[in-house]
């Protein structure tokens, strides 16, 4: 997947209280069914983020870099050493924004929200409870659709 960038000043607040590394990687492990990667390896350097390990598929994978960069504090992921990665389409909440018209504006289609939210079920707990500066995975979206 390589490396993705996050807003620094909005997400969770997990950082600072003890083994920030801990802290993440259990952040992950607690927000899947099962085993989301296994060897999960999690280091946390400055507001920089690299996840280890071999995750169960591509979308796990994804999903695994949203939560660690859905921080606060996380600027930056790197899944470069995350197996079973593949590049997503990722999209930053912004002020004003519903699922609604993020749907609309990818899909053409607001009714579709339904499927981001399923997509993003670990990071997106309620549809109505979404922030500004939230980073979350546009599923199966073909960029040429936008054209």
């Amino acid at each position: 997947m390589g490396f993705f960038d996050f807003i620094k000043d909005a997400g969770k607040k997990l950082l600072g209280q003890g083994d920030d590394n801990e802290a993440i990687k259990s952040e992950i492990e607690s927000s899947f069914d099962g085993t989301p990667v296994e060897g999960l390896e999690v280091e946390v350097n400055g507001d920089s983020v690299k996840v280890k390990g071999d995750a169960v598929d591509s979308e796990t994978a994804a999903k695994v870099a949203l939560i660690a960069g859905n921080v606060e504090g996380v600027s930056q992921v790197d899944t470069s050493d995350l197996t079973n990665a593949k590049e997503e389409t990722l999209y930053v909440i912004q002020k004003g924004d519903t699922l609604w018209k993020v749907a609309q504006m990818y899909y053409k289609n607001g009714a579709k929200y339904t499927d981001i939210v399923a997509a993003n079920k670990e990071v997106i707990k309620d549809a109505d409870k979404i922030y500004p500066g939230q980073t979350i995975v546009i599923p199966n979206f073909d960029p040429s659709a936008l054209s």
